[in-house]
């Protein structure tokens, strides 16, 4: 382990999980990470043997086959993913959310049906919730599902959709105002539907389109996409929980736990950052001496660790209290925040010290260059989080006047 971001508390059972992570990073992952990221390539070995340590079952109950796991195992794993490849801990998020909401939320059939296969890594999950025109917006959205019989038809299209592609179950947010009469409160009208598909493009199921991967500046590899229903079909049984008209809170649940990972991933690529910058601050020489003797490096690296130890000390708090069973959007939104921004300021800082030569595809901090914009925008901007933690400390300090 490295000396900075240590945990507190763990159990043997968690420092063994760690260091076989850790190992399979540093083996499997760091060396191939860059030319695969260049190819926009997807990482079908590292997913394999992701599959054979167990990982996709981190967080499933062991009655399931899982590991049963806590959160704070799973933030920690996706940290030291991270620091190996952010993309790669983006493939395993949204599988975690989905297995997330069904744990707390689905009936017993759709627990049986799925997460044994969830925790072999059979079935991969992805959760769409954006839409085109609505950003941060989720009541406005559009997509709806109506009922019809024994059977549901789905109209609309979603956006930025992580594992599109490769994933095998989607949770899909749509209005649904069965039950719901008008004037009803937009997020007391949606539904969370468990849409079941086949890997890859094009038309993936009679009425469901996954149009092909969104090219972007960074985050390569994993496949983000659009989803396109048009007149899909879905039985009545796969309305997640049974019920219409919970799936704002169901998916706001699972983004609470998104976010923790966002956070993690942060911490991860900032760590990684972090190392790549002492490295060569340590090889490089200037005037005679390596830049790292220079009172100006030896600032700007003081700087980063301090920001990596802080960013992964709120992460870890975030976790536990999830853990705990207490409300955590506070801490959850804290930890998003600090970590995302101080992940862009430390590869920054990182980027500056290779000086010309972090500019080039050569040298690894110019793909965690493009990478850390990533975070701070995805499961909620800088200004979402701080909307929410607005909000909490208010009702948490409401003035007694």
């Amino acid at each position: 382990m490295s000396r900075l971001a240590q945990t507190a508390g763990l159990t043997d059972v968690q420092r063994e999980i760690l260091s076989t992570v850790r190992d399979f990073v540093d083996k499997e992952i760091i060396p191939v990470a860059t030319q695969l990221e260049h190819r926009d390539e997807y990482p079908t070995e590292i997913v394999e043997g992701l599959k054979e340590l167990g990982l996709f079952g981190l967080m499933i109950p062991e009655e399931y086959g899982g590991l049963g796991e806590s959160l704070l195992t799973y933030a920690l794993c996706v940290e030291e993913i991270a620091r190996g490849w952010m993309s790669v801990s983006g493939i395993i998020n949204t599988h975690f959310i989905v297995a997330y909401m069904l744990k707390q939320h689905g009936t017993r059939e759709q627990k049986d049906t799925f997460l044994p296969r969830m925790a072999l890594g059979e079935v991969r999950g992805a959760f769409s919730m954006s839409e085109p025109a609505l950003g941060s917006d989720v009541s406005a959205i559009t997509s709806k599902g109506v009922r019809d019989g024994e059977e549901y038809a789905l109209n609309g299209q979603k956006m930025w959709l992580t594992n599109g592609g490769t994933s095998t179950l989607v949770a899909v947010l749509c209005r649904s105002d069965e039950g719901h009469p008008e004037g009803t409160a937009p997020h007391r009208s949606m539904t969370t539907f468990l849409v079941e598909k086949e890997a890859g493009f094009g038309e993936v199921r009679p009425g469901l389109t996954i149009p092909g991967k969104i090219d972007k500046m960074g985050y390569k590899g994993v496949d983000t996409t659009e989803l396109v229903m048009d007149g899909l079909r879905i039985p009545a049984n796969r309305v997640l929980g049974g019920t219409t008209g919970r799936g704002f809170y169901q998916m706001m649940d699972g983004v609470e736990v998104g976010r923790v990972n966002v956070a993690a991933r942060g911490c991860g690529v900032a760590q990684r950052a972090f190392e790549l910058g002492v490295s060569y601050a340590q090889q490089r020489h200037t005037f005679g001496k390596p830049i790292a003797q220079h009172q100006a490096i030896q600032f700007k690296l003081a700087e980063m660790a301090t920001k990596v130890e802080a960013a992964h000390a709120m992460m870890v708090n975030a976790a536990r209290k999830k853990d705990s069973g207490e409300r955590n959007d506070l801490e959850a939104g804290m930890a998003k925040y600090l970590a995302s921004e101080y992940c862009k300021e430390v590869v920054e800082d990182a980027f500056r010290i290779h000086g010309g030569y972090g500019f080039s595809k050569e040298y690894e901090i110019e793909r965690l260059y493009r990478e850390a914009p990533m975070l701070l925008i995805g499961e909620g901007t800088a200004e979402i989080q701080k909307m929410i933690i607005g909000r909490r400390l208010l009702e948490e300090y409401r003035f007694q006047g």
